[in-house]
Formats: structure tokens, C-alpha cells, sequence
């Protein structure tokens, strides 16, 4: 039956069929060329007018600060903070700017390190934000020191890993969508607290567990932040007030109809535009029957999407001697993270294509030593020159999400000595005096 089916093929039509094809392929080609190179072409262009750029006017700088012996404030003071380093780096380039100069938002790097159990605080930034970013912190901590330091990332061998230095690190990313929020410092600083030792901090668990750090480690904390423009900021929020919506179980708004549809339905149902069927309504609005935790968990997005809001990564590296490196160490950044999760709202938790680890099954284990060797080389890269996960690509990726300005402070303070007695952290002892009064005839 098969053969007879055979035979019963016109032959002919096929082979002209294909040699059609072939000879159209063979002269028109060129014509699907810009449809497939049109989106590498684009990248490559604004890879290279970026990089031109940011050779010609990017001038790197790393801020750290010294923190005052005894901060009154709360870490509210820390997001008025980042609400004015927000608004000094917030530059999103026009059309021109951005296609043909090459110009882009640039990021703002808030790190915690410890080396060899001496704890700093770093900002680092572009050169000319420096005035704004100082001002931003005097004003709520008068009484810091702020200083341009050199880059502590130079103060290593930069091959690492090699044959004295080992290195583990990792990325973070968001467990849940980006209008869920994360545990902020409203949920574990009680401001009602009259004795400021007894409030709980998370910052204040990571500076004692760095303070351990023995000499020849080093452990390197960095938030990446950036001020995100309006269109993705308006993305951010309107993806929220879906969320808010569909937890407030609210009924979504009818589609416009068009003018086809209508017609038919006025041909199917005899009913004239506009006139729609009433629904049954309870007396009691959706929003009115949520329980308690979804009354929070609305709340919470919705606090989340009023704020202004920092594109960030975030990573942790733990980088030591290969004679007194100790891996269970990088449980220090675990622990610290694992502060602010919840099971109702987000969390922070690896990324696990950028995890310094690698595992896989005989016979391709024999490559697992070379890609761990890749993934470290690349993770000390990205950290030292500050670079997302997934440079130079561009897009939306999972361990490049949004925080707002309440999330990073509370990531990111100064914790008073009362909470934090820890004495591996520069600190300011003596308070600065006012100049004197000169009189005046």
C-alpha cells in the first residue's frame, strides 16, 4: 500500500515545487537580511557609542564614610537619604543623548566590607555627584566623615582566583514579582523603643559577623542601584496596580468593544448599544471581605509602588588565602540576606546561574573544574568593575529587579554603637565643634 502511494506521486510538481523555492532563496536572500540583523545591529551600536562615552566622561569615585559613635536617628533618616541620591542621579538621556552619544543612566554602588575584620562603608559613584551625595548624607548625619578612598578591589591579586587566592560568591534575585516587596525596617525598628540598644537591626548582625573576618579574608557586600526612568517607572507601577487589583479581588474593566462586535450583538441579543447587563452586587465591596493578611499584603504593594525606586542587583563575595579560606563563611551573607524574607510578600534569595558552584553528570563533570574556574573569574569581574550579571547584555533578568527607597535603607545604614558595639567599624569618637562666634561691633 506504501509503494502504491509512491507511484501515485506527482513527482514533477514537487521537484518544480523545490526548484522554485531554491532559485527565489538564491536571488532574494538579501531582502530578509535587515529583518535578522536589524536587533544585533542596534545592540552593537549602543554597546559601542556607551562604551565611547563612558570612556570620555565617567569618572569613578569611592566615598567612604565614617560613622558617627552614638546616631539618635532611626533608619528613616537613611531613606531620606536615598531619596536624594535618587533624585541627584536620576538623568535618563533623550533620543539623541542616548542613541548617538551614547549617554545612559549611570548607577550608584553602596557597599559594606570587611577586610580582615576591619569594617568600612563605601559609596561609590560618578565624580560629579560627589557634592550631592555628600550633602545627602550630612544633612540627616551631620556628625559622619566622608573621604575619598582607593579602590579596596585593587589591594588584590587581579587574577583571582589563582594559586594563593580562592573566591566564592553570588548574585541575588527576587523571589516573587517586582511590586512585592521585601522586609523593610518598619516591620524590626520599633521608633517607640526608648532604649535604642533593644531595637533590632540586621545590619547590626552582618557588622558582628564581619568583625570575625581574620587576617588574610575578606568579605565584600555591594547593593548596585539605579534610578530608574519614567517609562520603566511607570511599568513598575502600573504592573502593581495590577497586582493590588487582582488581591483586592476587584472585577477587571470590560474591554471596549468594537464596532463589529457591537453590531452583532445588537443583531444577536436586540438590545441597543450601550445598555449592559447588571450584575448582581453583594452589599459588601471585595475590598471589605479580605482577610486581615491580605489587607497587609495590598498595603504593602501599594506602599511599595508610591515610593521612587532604584533598578538593583545585589551580590556578596567572600575572597581569602587559600590557606585560612574557610567556605562555611559565606554563610555570613546568607544569614544577612534571609533578614528580610517573608513567606506573604518577596524575597531575596541566589541566583543560581551566577552561584559560584557547579555540579554535573559523568561524562560532562570532566568540564565542571574549568566552568567553576569561568564563573569565579566572571563574578570577581563583575564586582571590581561593578557590572550587572549580565553585562553587556541589556533586558529584563532576574537578578537585575526593583527596590524602593525604603527597601535599599534598610538594607543599607549606619547603626548606632548602642545597637552594633562592634570595634572592627570606623567611627567618628569626638563630635565636631561649631565654629566660634566671632563678635561683630
Amino acid at each position: 500500500m506504501f509503494s502504491e502511494t509512491l507511484r501515485n506521486i506527482d513527482w514533477s510538481f514537487l521537484y518544480l515545487t523545490l526548484h522554485t523555492l531554491l532559485h527565489i532563496i538564491k536571488n532574494w536572500w538579501w531582502l530578509f537580511l535587515p529583518f535578522i540583523l536589524w536587533k544585533p545591529a542596534t545592540y552593537l551600536w549602543l554597546f559601542w557609542r556607551t562604551e565611547l562615552w563612558l570612556k570620555k566622561t565617567f569618572k569613578p569615585i569611592l566615598l567612604e564614610i565614617k560613622i558617627p559613635k552614638e546616631i539618635p536617628k532611626p533608619i528613616r533618616a537613611m531613606e531620606n537619604v536615598m531619596v536624594g541620591i535618587w533624585q541627584t542621579c536620576y538623568e535618563p538621556p533623550n533620543w539623541i543623548e542616548k542613541w548617538w552619544e551614547g549617554q545612559v543612566t549611570l548607577s550608584t554602588h553602596f557597599e559594606i566590607v570587611s577586610i580582615g575584620g576591619e569594617i568600612h562603608f563605601y559609596i561609590r559613584s560618578h565624580e560629579k555627584y560627589k557634592n550631592s551625595i555628600e550633602a545627602s548624607v550630612y544633612s540627616q548625619y551631620p556628625e559622619a566623615e566622608i573621604t575619598v578612598a582607593d579602590d579596596y578591589t585593587k589591594n588584590v591579586p587581579q587574577d583571582i582566583p589563582n594559586k594563593d587566592w580562592d573566591i566564592w560568591g553570588t548574585d541575588y534575585r527576587l523571589l516573587k514579582e517586582n511590586p512585592y516587596p521585601i522586609l523593610t525596617y518598619k516591620k524590626f525598628e520599633t521608633e517607640s523603643e526608648k532604649e535604642e540598644e533593644k531595637r533590632i537591626d540586621p545590619v547590626s548582625a552582618l557588622l558582628e559577623a564581619l568583625s570575625k573576618i581574620k587576617p588574610g579574608e575578606q568579605f565584600w557586600v555591594q547593593i548596585s542601584a539605579c534610578s530608574i526612568a519614567e517609562a520603566p517607572a511607570a511599568a513598575f507601577v502600573e504592573e502593581g496596580k495590577k497586582i493590588r487589583d487582582k488581591l483586592a479581588k476587584r472585577p477587571e474593566k470590560p474591554k471596549p468593544k468594537s464596532l463589529l462586535q457591537e453590531a452583532a450583538d445588537i443583531l444577536i441579543s436586540g438590545k441597543p448599544p450601550g445598555e449592559e447587563k447588571k450584575e448582581t452586587e453583594t452589599m459588601i465591596p471585595p475590598e471589605m471581605r479580605l482577610t486581615p493578611g491580605e489587607k497587609e499584603i495590598v498595603e504593602a504593594v501599594e506602599n511599595k509602588i508610591a515610593k521612587p525606586a532604584f533598578s538593583c542587583n545585589i551580590r556578596f563575595v567572600y575572597l581569602a588565602k587559600r590557606d585560612v579560606f574557610f567556605k562555611p563563611n559565606v554563610r555570613l551573607g546568607f544569614g544577612f540576606f534571609a533578614n528580610y524574607a517573608t513567606q506573604n510578600l518577596n524575597s531575596l534569595v541566589p541566583y543560581g546561574k551566577t552561584i559560584t558552584k557547579v555540579k554535573s553528570r559523568p561524562p560532562f563533570s570532566i568540564f565542571d573544574k574549568r566552568r567553576l574556574y569561568l564563573r569565579q573569574r566572571k563574578m570577581f569581574r563583575n564586582y571590581k568593575d561593578r557590572f550587572h550579571p549580565f553585562f553587556p547584555r541589556a533586558g529584563k533578568w532576574p537578578a537585575v529587579f526593583i527596590l524602593n527607597v525604603e527597601e535599599l535603607a534598610s538594607l543599607y545604614h549606619f547603626p548606632s554603637w548602642r545597637i552594633s558595639p562592634v570595634p572592627g567599624v570606623s567611627r567618628v569618637e569626638s563630635k565636631k565643634a561649631p565654629p566660634p562666634e566671632i563678635p561683630i561691633e
